[in-house]
């Protein structure tokens, strides 16, 4: 990933909450059967690596699964906000015109060593943990033990778990640190203005990162 020094996020905290807060990855794969990219949603588990470690299932009937198997380099990337930056937010377009557009954006990617697992019980817990995350905020959140015990027997069959250890990750909070004050101050404006969830959390990267 292009990394100017500027836009490198390197704490491992600021990592690993974008990726809780966005944990629909990209798992992209580069093995025997070419290039394989699926979106997979991640649960992320500290403590059993350094760096943590990522859990998620996929069908049985992907393939992707034996590319993994057959030892193929795993790399997920994890999208947080991102938004158009008009050059019309600037100041300095009405000072010298000098301005062009760009696209804001802050990314995780990750690298590591990636294994199958097929174990019932490892794909019970995963499935359960991934649920309560997402269901966490509701009124009446739902429960894998909601589902009769033979329907979740019978899905648990066909799919297959990934576990990847962290062995490298790269975060780039791309949101207009190298423009001047007065710009940030412009951008951090406009998307305020904009009804978008998008637009607000990169309105709030924008000023949390205005150094």
């Amino acid at each position: 990933m292009y990394q100017p020094p500027h836009h490198r996020e390197d704490d491992l905290g600021t990592q690993h909450a974008l990726i809780r807060a966005h944990p629909l990855g990209l798992l992209i794969t580069a093995g025997n059967g070419g290039l394989i990219a699926n979106l997979v949603p991640f649960h992320l588990k500290t403590g059993l690596s350094s760096k943590g470690t990522l859990q998620a299932h996929i069908a049985r009937a992907n393939r992707q699964w034996r590319e993994i198997q057959a030892g193929a380099p795993v790399l997920v990337v994890f999208q947080g906000p991102e938004s158009y930056i008009t050059p019309s937010w600037y100041a300095t377009k009405q000072e010298t015109g000098k301005v062009v557009p760009t696209w804001n954006y802050a990314v995780v990617q990750v690298r590591g060593n990636a294994r199958v697992i097929e174990d019932t019980a490892w794909l019970r817990e995963q499935i359960g943990m991934l649920t309560g995350e997402n269901e966490g905020g509701r009124a009446e959140p739902w429960a894998v033990d909601d589902a009769p015990p033979d329907y979740i027997s019978a899905q648990l069959k066909g799919i297959i778990g990934i576990e990847i250890d962290i062995e490298t990750i790269d975060g780039k909070w791309k949101v207009s640190q190298n423009r001047p004050a007065a710009d940030r101050q412009g951008v951090a404006r406009g998307l305020g203005e904009i009804d978008r969830d998008s637009a607000a959390e990169m309105a709030d990267l924008v000023r949390r990162y205005d150094k």
